[in-house]
């Protein structure tokens, strides 16, 4: 941003010579809003380098460093263009520096940032009633904000904690158990990470909290066999994504919310990755008629900041949870409500939804035309196909040398999930393309018995 955009912050300058210790020489100079006035430049390799020296090695090497967006494509330290077809995974819900939201974080962040929660805000009430008036909630229905989908997601498990102790098994011992399902992700925290069905993430923290099983994905009968007086509640994703976009059918749904209900357990729908449009309708449970006893949002319900939600619907499960028992530092701040609720506005005005739907059809109808695709799962922007042999880390390589950004959630799995605002005719160029960048994975894909 230049000097005559940069507001009239009446606060010096940091200058070289101040920031060196020394005085600087007119105390008039205004800082300049940009980010390269306080971290630097450089190029990615220099700044991997950085990477290296001081962060946690928690997400491996970074691909790239990335310093630009707009729309659908963003920029790397060194200049180079990429589309991005994973948005953040399923974050960045208008795409990158969307000039409705920015203004509307920016202006808020300028009037008010943040308030403890002994007080509110009017963009926090706004956005809570907004959610409600979105997803059908019926009277006495409730929102408490996070700031992540793991955050709401350990709300969820404390309010199925706080359900099994008001609504005793028949012996009168509290509920203890929560049933979630194989494949699922629900986050890394320790209650989300108990869980969460994958070994690999949980094995180096045991032992998990206790009174979470697994059970078979998409089998009606064993829920049904599961269901018990012992259950205070079943969690579950209308459509895994980091399973590779993997959805429970209908008659699932169907049966949960009958079973669940029968059982007197709750139903709590983790709609983190597939909620706020991302499949095409507001929210992916309630699409397929089933009323939830709590439903969890973040990734893009702030199209980009964060910020994460759990709905309950109506009297009991709002109850649950009293003055003292939960809270957040951060969560439902003024910035981060007026960000989803620009988001929110955006997506319905420019009836962003029916793009979802429009571009998800160009995506399937053109993945079926690729031959080394042999499984589609599209749900809105909310995108899985499967190849036919394990290179699909190499095809992550490829298309990033190509200039996509894609990922690999399994050896032969591909997953999308881009900006909802994205064109067809961007989803046509990654189509285009997408054979050669098979043909280059399988080509540098070592041969069997190939030395190491």
């Amino acid at each position: 941003m230049s000097s005559e955009t940069a507001g009239t912050n009446p606060e010096p300058a940091v200058t070289e010579d101040t920031a060196n210790g020394h005085a600087a020489p007119d105390q008039s100079t205004q800082l300049q809003a940009t980010a390269a006035a306080v971290v630097g430049t450089g190029t990615g390799e220099q700044w991997l380098a950085r990477y290296g020296n001081s962060l946690m090695g928690v997400f491996g090497s970074p691909q790239r460093v990335l310093v630009r967006g707009a729309g659908a494509v963003v920029w790397d330290a060194d200049g180079n263009e990429y589309l991005d077809l994973l948005g953040g995974i399923a974050v960045n819900a208008l795409g990158h520096a969307h000039p409705f939201v920015t203004s509307v974080i920016a202006s808020q962040l300028a009037t008010l940032g943040h308030v403890s929660n002994f007080f509110t805000s009017p963009t926090q009430i706004a956005l809570a009633e907004k959610l409600l008036q979105l997803s059908n909630a019926p009277s006495g229905s409730r929102v408490f904000f996070a700031n992540s989908g793991t955050e709401a997601n350990e709300a969820a498990f404390k309010l199925a904690r706080a359900h099994g102790k008001a609504n005793p098994a028949a012996d009168g011992r509290a509920r203890g158990t929560i049933l979630a399902l194989d494949g699922a992700f629900h986050g890394r925290t320790m209650g989300a990470l108990a869980l969460t069905a994958k070994q690999a993430y949980r094995e180096p923290f045991e032992p998990m909290p206790g009174g979470v099983r697994h059970i078979a994905f998409n089998d009606i009968d064993a829920l049904r066999a599961a269901l018990d007086d012992t259950v205070a509640a079943l969690v579950i994703e209308p459509v895994q994504g980091e399973a590779g976009v993997r959805p429970l059918s209908g008659e699932y749904l169907q049966a949960a919310r009958e079973l669940t209900t029968r059982a007197g357990a709750l139903l709590i729908v983790d709609e983190v990755q597939t909620g706020v449009g991302r499949t095409g309708d507001w929210f992916a449970g309630l699409a397929a008629g089933i009323q939830p006893d709590a439903m969890t949002l973040a990734k893009g319900l702030g199209g980009g900041f964060p910020i994460g939600a759990i709905v309950t619907f109506g009297e009991g499960p709002s109850s649950l949870l009293s003055a003292g028992q939960h809270g957040t530092t951060f969560g439902g701040n003024p910035v981060a409500t007026a960000a989803a609720l620009a988001t929110l506005h955006v997506l319905e005005v420019q009836d962003v939804l029916a793009n979802v739907r429009t571009v998800s059809r160009v995506f399937a109808e053109g993945l079926a035309r690729i031959d080394a695709v042999t499984d589609i799962r599209a749900h809105g922007l909310l995108i899985g196909f499967d190849l036919d042999r394990p290179v699909a880390a190499g095809v992550v390589t490829a298309a990033l040398d190509a200039g996509f950004i894609v990922n690999a959630p399994g050896p032969k799995t591909i997953r999308l999930a881009p900006p909802l605002n994205l064109t067809a005719e961007q989803a046509a160029s990654f189509l285009a393309a997408l054979p050669a960048l098979i043909k280059t994975a399988v080509a540098a894909q070592p041969t069997e018995g190939a030395s190491s």
